[in-house]
């Protein structure tokens, strides 16, 4: 069985690393390259950093920072924000990043990621579905969770599954920065309709939220942002705690 992966997220803003709630009122949380090092020293196993007005503000995501954290840490990471077409990942990738996580774009476009898998493999496309429930359903948004769209979370993520991305990264918008725990059960329902891996996001806030998630969620990652960032979780200790409760972590 793969061991359950441990990802702190960096929301990159003007430079610096920022965390809001419920996906407003920012704050700044450190300097992204000195975080990302920090994290790979202490045993994370992927990073995500997504500049997170890229796609609002029709910006690129910078370069010049993923150049700087490739050279500064030992794990993989992803980049995502502003990627509309195959030479910004190319662009990306050159830059050192593992991955591209694209959002907005691949519903406005849903062959981008057909075109990423052909291109340069499955494995580097992490489709992000930023999703809150609605009277209707889990429907999902657009540009950082600010434009409601006409699909689905499950649907959408079966699509994404079906035209060849390699994992699933979910954040519940009515989780996020709350820290009262995972979206578990919509979670468990993409874990079961899935083929690729899915990536818990949105909710924690205590060692057990990350335990729920991989027992009651059935995720196969869990990522997280401002426990992290403000030293409320330890990575070495979260590590730990989910091996003594019977769960496979990289120590």
């Amino acid at each position: 069985m793969l061991a359950k992966r441990i990802i702190p997220c960096l929301d990159i803003k003007d430079g610096q690393t920022v965390k809001g709630t419920n996906f407003v009122n920012l704050r700044q949380a450190g300097d992204p390259v000195e975080l990302g090092r920090t994290y790979s020293e202490q045993g994370a196993d992927e990073l995500v950093y997504l500049d997170i007005t890229a796609s609002h503000e029709g910006r690129k995501t910078f370069t010049d920072l993923v150049k700087r954290v490739a050279a500064n840490i030992s794990i993989p990471f992803t980049v995502g924000g502003g990627i509309h077409e195959l030479k910004d990942v190319d662009r990306l990738l050159s830059a050192g990043a593992d991955k591209v996580s694209i959002n907005s774009s691949a519903i406005k476009n849903p062959g981008l990621i057909d075109e990423i898998a052909k291109h340069f493999g499955s494995q580097v496309c992490v489709v992000a579905i930023d999703a809150k429930q609605t009277p209707q359903g889990w429907k999902c948004y657009l540009n950082g969770g600010r434009v409601e769209t006409d699909k689905y979370l499950f649907e959408w993520a079966k699509e994404a599954n079906d035209r060849g991305a390699g994992e699933i990264l979910f954040t519940s918008m009515d989780h996020d920065g709350v820290k009262t725990g995972y979206a578990n059960e919509a979670l468990a329902t993409l874990s079961d309709s899935l083929s690729i891996p899915v990536i818990a996001s949105g909710g924690a806030g205590a060692m057990e939220h990350f335990r729920d998630t991989f027992i009651e969620g059935k995720a196969d990652a869990a990522l997280a942002a401002s426990v992290f960032h403000f030293g409320e979780i330890k990575i070495p200790e979260l590590k730990l705690y989910l091996c003594e409760q019977g769960i496979n972590v990289r120590l």
